[in-house]
């Protein structure tokens, strides 16, 4: 089937008198997946070297009984109590010192040789009893990476891996400027980890130590992940696929590079901050497809509600069916939700379900089998397709830890500007890869960019681009930094002051908006404010001056503001010289999009409708309001089977429609 809607099923908590009756409403509603095993490890290993697998064997065959195919999440985010009793080695340690304690989860130090050990061995076990079974069509490895140790083994490897990366101390120290401070390092066991605020007036560690421990977590994830992997592949058949389930934007570490050993990337998508919202909520979609450059699934969502809130308020009548639709409209191949029934103790009591703990479903299922019935009658539509998008919003993580590690400005938050970027495209219906600054730009007309962290790779990518006629974008605070954290010896952009026909003599942390006017035959409406970070930008020769700074601290007085450089063959780099209030980088960003030939899925405001194209297909949601327009053509809607023109849709409303012939 080529769209999934999938549960997390916990059977280990329940009799197996009651499973007969969970699959029985599974299969009504119309799950087609099921996800096990993934927290169970005390079920499947309840002594040392003693394995019960039987009963996990007994769930997958009820399952597939009933038509519903099975993903094996490997238990290792919760070892059980005999494991860290007798190996507390194995528990990460706080930045204070502390040791974890059992009965949390994910609270291992992956650093552990012997952890990781004990993981390979239980994984290993469940690959030779399922890698064969064609009732499993895939494995989540761990669940929701996130622990970081900092335990006297994790201080050990970042040292060897230090060694390992820079080769000498000499090396290191020159690319650190160890000698501002008297931070010389002699030997490699001198090299602490960055505890911030671990000393003297709470100051943090030296920025490339910093940069560099964040960069090792990411291996030593890389590693773990890789640990099981491994084993997984080599009992499985070759239709098993591999994934793991990350949350969006989370930043411990760089998630391009552990999704190369994974088949696809998957995330967990909740609500703490209210319904759902185009705007904010897209983006993560954007990025997990982002992180292969392919479809994902969507592993958890929750069913009306969440229990870790401020206020756990119950999604709207209708606000989950158009959930699941937007993560399908972005390119999710399965949307499954946490969980089938709550435990009757644990730390979730509270958590949205489908059925409640007396066995009974909850109001939510009956939404949730709406959808079951909608992607049994559509998902055809889908099989084999994704988005298609002309933009490129270039992403990287050692960028945001950089910038958050000295932002200059407090609420200069690097990942609120990566968005301010994606929120006028999103509005506008314009379909949106968040990639690696790393990726390959073959092939889309624009790519919006603001990389701190250049090196020539990058900045031959972005020339490369721009030559083939490509527009680029490129935000504050670009090109200042190496990729040892280190200050450029020019100015910025460093590498590219030729390709953008600008450089930056001085930048500003702003206390006040500082309001920015059109400059000399540019568009009148180039008019509005620039807040937290302004630059002084100097054009070369041939660079188009836009906008400029109207008089504010003697500085910055008339100064350039927003400029472009024009390319041969057609190529254009737009330089944005500060962070600009809403509406004129809303304005701004809409205009570039149209100079580069950009056009939306459909010419829909997104205040009417959310609309992305997936293959043949147009998925249209509304939101909190009811939402109606005309189509340019005559289209067929595949969820009522009916033919319009005109699209009435009420609130959290969907339509799926292809154009008639």
């Amino acid at each position: 089937m080529p769209l999934h809607l999938g549960v997390a099923w916990y059977p280990e908590h329940w009799p197996e008198s009651r499973w007969i009756e969970d699959v029985r409403l599974m299969r009504e509603a119309g799950i087609t997946v099921v996800r096990l095993g993934e927290f169970a490890w005390s079920s499947l290993e309840p002594e040392e070297g003693e394995f019960a697998l039987d009963w996990l064997e007994r769930a997958v065959a009820l399952a597939a009984e009933h038509g519903i195919a099975c993903v094996l999440g490997t238990p290792t985010a919760a070892p059980p109590a005999w494991l860290t009793q007798r190996y507390p080695d194995v528990l990460a340690v706080n930045p204070d010192g502390r040791p974890a304690t059992h009965g949390t989860r994910c609270h291992y130090d992956v650093t552990s040789e012997r952890y990781l050990a004990l993981c390979r061995r239980i994984v290993e076990q469940l690959a030779r009893r399922f890698g064969r079974d064609p009732r499993v069509i895939g494995w989540q490895i761990d669940n929701e990476f996130n622990t970081v140790s900092y335990s006297e083994n994790a201080r050990r490897a970042f040292q060897a891996w230090l060694r390992a990366h820079y080769g000498s101390l000499d090396a290191l120290n020159q690319a650190w400027a160890t000698a501002y401070w008297s931070q010389h390092y002699t030997d490699w066991s001198q090299i602490p980890l960055p505890l911030s605020g671990a000393h003297g007036f709470n100051q943090p560690h030296n920025p490339g130590l910093r940069l560099k421990w964040r960069q090792f977590v990411t291996d030593v994830y890389r590693r773990f992940l890789r640990n099981q992997v491994e084993v997984i592949r080599a009992y499985a058949r070759p239709e098993q696929w591999v994934t793991h389930n990350f949350m969006g934007f989370f930043d411990g570490f760089d998630h391009y590079a552990l999704c190369e050993d994974l088949d696809f990337a998957a995330w967990d998508q909740y609500f703490p901050e209210g319904p759902l919202c185009f705007e904010r909520d897209c983006a993560a979609h954007d990025l997990t497809r982002g992180f292969k450059r392919r479809n994902f699934w969507l592993m958890e969502t929750q069913p009306g509600s969440i229990n870790w809130s401020d206020v756990n308020q119950v999604q709207a009548k209708g606000e989950t069916f158009a959930v699941a639709w937007t993560a399908v409209a972005h390119g999710a191949d399965a949307v499954c939700y946490w969980q089938w029934r709550n435990a009757l103790n644990g730390q979730e009591q509270y958590h949205g379900s489908l059925i409640a703990p007396d066995g009974k479903p909850r109001p939510i299922y009956e939404e949730i089998k709406r959808l079951g019935e909608a992607f049994r009658r559509v998902g055809t539509l889908f099989d084999g397709t994704t988005l298609h998008a002309e933009v490129a919003l270039l992403h990287s993580y050692a960028d945001r830890w950089a910038i958050d590690f000295q932002r200059h400005h407090a609420r200069f938050d690097p990942l609120a500007y990566l968005r301010a970027f994606y929120t006028p495209l999103i509005r506008r219906n314009i379909a949106v890869d968040i990639l690696s600054t790393h990726a390959d730009l073959q092939g889309y007309k624009l790519v919006i960019a603001a990389p701190h962290i250049m090196d020539e790779a990058i900045a031959q990518r972005l020339r490369d681009f721009v030559a083939g006629g490509g527009h680029l974008v490129l935000g504050v605070r670009s090109g200042v930094k190496t990729r040892d954290n280190a200050l450029w010896q020019q100015r910025p952009p460093a590498l590219l002051q030729d390709l953008a026909g600008v450089h930056v003599e001085e930048y500003f942390a702003l206390r006040e908006p500082i309001a920015l006017v059109p400059a000399e035959a540019a568009p009148a409406w180039l008019r509005g404010t620039a807040s937290i970070w302004a630059e002084w930008l100097v054009p070369g020769a041939n660079t188009i001056v836009l906008a400029r700074y109207a008089p504010y601290n003697g500085w910055l007085d008339a100064q350039a503001a927003i400029t472009l450089k024009r390319h041969p063959n057609g190529g254009a780099v737009w330089t944005l010289g500060a962070w600009l209030d809403e509406p004129l980088h809303d304005a701004l960003i809409g205009w570039i999009a149209e100079q580069a030939g950009v056009q939306p899925v459909l010419p829909v405001p997104l205040e009417t409708a959310h609309v992305m194209r997936r293959g043949s297909a147009y998925i249209v949601i509304a939101g909190e309001k009811p939402a109606r327009f005309e189509l340019p053509w005559r289209a067929r809607e595949h969820l009522s089977g009916t033919t319009l023109q005109t699209v009435a849709l009420p609130p959290w409303g969907v339509a799926v429609l292809t154009p008639e012939p």
